[in-house]
């Protein structure tokens, strides 16, 4: 009886990493949906200035998990970077709170404290993420790596539980406007605090809770030090250590230097995001140059890189949830909710919502079509994600060709994206994880999680970018008709403003020319959101037009 058990329960070191991944997860998705209403309403900065933070802030999250893994790799174990990690995450949301005490008293202070704030959370994700995510995976034994795919929907249920907690416990504290939609700007810091205590909670828990429960199927501690690793971590006859000559180190170095240069002065990014994306394709560079792989290993990178590059689209489009969505939130939307004024920062709670119903249908579907031999391979469920986003942002494209500049979008319109987004990201975003943790070398596994964990880099750079070229939404119309200037005809150039009215604009952040996008002029919302709907689109038909090509790569891997 004892013997059956054990083969079907979960191991009880999931629920001790999705504790500390919830409570990791709370303070960060909370503290992200104020972070831009903050940097506008608080720090007085533009919204597009706010999309470029928000995009680079958000890419180097994703960027210093490669850090991360490289030193839990080789010299401080899985354990130690996850409780370093979530010190630094706690210290950097009370210095965020700090912020948000002193801007009215100093604002170049509080800017200042504001930048630092967000360094320390980078660095602090950097240790956190990787760490936790391959730890999962060694929690079981060899012959049960087929439940991988539940055990990450599971693990993914906890991300979105605390996102959820986050969501709607730090607006609340956070993001308060009085009876007269004055908004309380003194109140943000009340949410970045909340943001800390939970995440001193996670780290305190996993402190206390590791040596029990956090255990190989064998019962030795994972994540340990890197030195008392033993020949049973690895898989049988795969080479133990990765094996980049001085030559590909050399080769890489100067593939960074090369791209940034590109990057930076030809393709005009500013330096964060330059950063982001030259990283990325050195280090995929330099990993395929590793001399121990063998072909079939070579193919399965191979397979993780074509993969990485689509879900560049994918996040793109979803993270406007945090930038432009927020700002339409705020600005053109109705957010009446069954008599309930939502706050705006709020409205994105429905995504964690909706992941937290819908992750154990979406496995289920999964283990149904699997038990019939039916399911997809992961590149299909992928490009699948690709095409339901694209659907959504088409959407809210036509919803919002009929308001105009003066109608408000009903908040129905931005939930019912928020769950078609999140329809999209279960087909993607835990599938892309077990796929990374099912076509990696052992040696390789948190490295490729850091090139995996890059694609969402870079796929919120560019969505902080594509941010940044949201058009005047209809508040901006009424404050500039307020101020007696006729913003419709300023943009049209139909009139030209005077240095005063120029002036007047600029003081309350208010644009006096259309944003431009590869050369294109958008004029109003509706192309914003096609813009969208046609880059997820083009990479969902080429997936599909890819898939037979990466299913003979895969090598058998599902």
């Amino acid at each position: 009886m004892g013997e059956t058990q054990v083969k079907t329960a979960h191991p009880k070191g999931l629920w001790v990493l999705f504790g500390t991944e919830m409570w990791e997860r709370f303070n960060f998705y909370g503290m992200r949906a104020l972070l831009t209403l903050f940097l506008v309403n608080s720090l007085l900065m533009k919204e597009e200035e706010a999309s470029l933070i928000y995009g680079g802030f958000l890419g180097l999250c994703y960027l210093t998990p490669m850090l991360g893994g490289f030193i839990a790799d080789r010299y401080l174990g899985n354990r130690n970077c996850i409780l370093l990690g979530g010190l630094l995450m706690a210290i950097g949301q009370m210095l965020l709170f700090t912020s948000g005490s002193v801007f009215e008293s100093n604002l170049g202070l509080a800017k200042t404290i504001m930048y630092t704030a967000l360094g320390v959370i980078v660095f602090g994700n950097g240790f956190f993420k990787p760490n936790i995510s391959s730890m999962v995976g060694s929690l079981y034994p060899k012959q049960e790596k087929t439940k991988l795919d539940t055990a990450f929907t599971i693990f993914y249920m906890g991300i979105n539980i605390g996102a959820f907690l986050g969501q709607s416990i730090c607006p609340l504290l956070g993001d308060v406007k009085d009876a007269g939609g004055i908004r309380d700007i003194h109140a943000f810091r009340w949410g970045f605090m909340a943001a800390s205590a939970a995440m001193l909670i996670g780290t305190v828990l996993f402190y206390f809770l590791k040596n029990k429960y956090v255990v190989s199927p064998e019962g030795r501690p994972l994540g340990g030090l890197p030195s008392k690793n033993v020949a049973e971590d690895f898989e049988e006859g795969e080479a133990q250590t990765a094996n980049f000559s001085g030559k590909s180190l050399t080769i890489a170095g100067l593939a960074f230097i090369a791209l940034g240069f590109f990057f930076h002065y030809v393709v005009g990014q500013n330096l964060i995001y330059t950063l982001i994306y030259s990283s990325g394709l050195s280090l995929a560079g330099l990993i395929i140059s590793d001399t121990s792989l063998t072909k079939v290993e070579r193919d399965r990178i191979f397979v993780i890189y074509i993969v990485s590059f689509f879900i560049i689209f994918f996040w793109a489009a979803f993270e406007q949830a945090g930038s432009s969505l927020t700002f339409i939130a705020d600005n053109q939307t109705d957010r009446h909710f069954f008599g309930y004024n939502m706050p705006p920062s709020m409205v994105q709670i429905f995504n964690g919502m909706f992941v937290v119903v819908m992750a154990v249908p979406f496995s289920i579907l999964w283990d149904f079509l699997r038990a019939r031999d039916k399911e997809p391979i992961s590149p299909v469920k992928l490009a699948a994600g690709l095409v339901i986003i694209s659907i959504s942002f088409f959407m809210i494209a036509t919803q919002v060709s009929y308001i105009g500049t003066t109608g408000l979008l009903l908040v129905k319109w931005l939930i019912l994206l928020y769950f078609l987004n999140t329809c999209a990201e279960l087909c993607l975003s835990p599938i892309g994880l077990s796929l990374v943790g099912k076509l990696s070398p052992k040696r390789f596994a948190s490295l490729l999680y850091g090139v995996f964990f890059l694609s969402n880099a870079s796929g919120y750079a560019l969505g902080g970018t594509l941010g940044s070229i949201l058009p005047a939404t209809g508040d901006k119309f009424a404050k500039a008709k307020e101020l007696g200037i006729d913003l419709h005809a300023v943009l049209n150039k139909t009139i030209t403003p005077t240095a005063e009215q120029l002036a007047l604009l600029d003081k309350h952040q208010i644009s006096a020319q259309n944003p431009i996008f590869a050369g294109f002029e958008i004029h109003n919302l509706n192309e914003f959101f096609m813009v969208f709907v046609v880059l997820t689109g083009v990479a969902a038909v080429l997936l599909f037009a890819l898939t037979p090509l990466l299913k003979k790569m895969m090598h058998g891997v599902r």
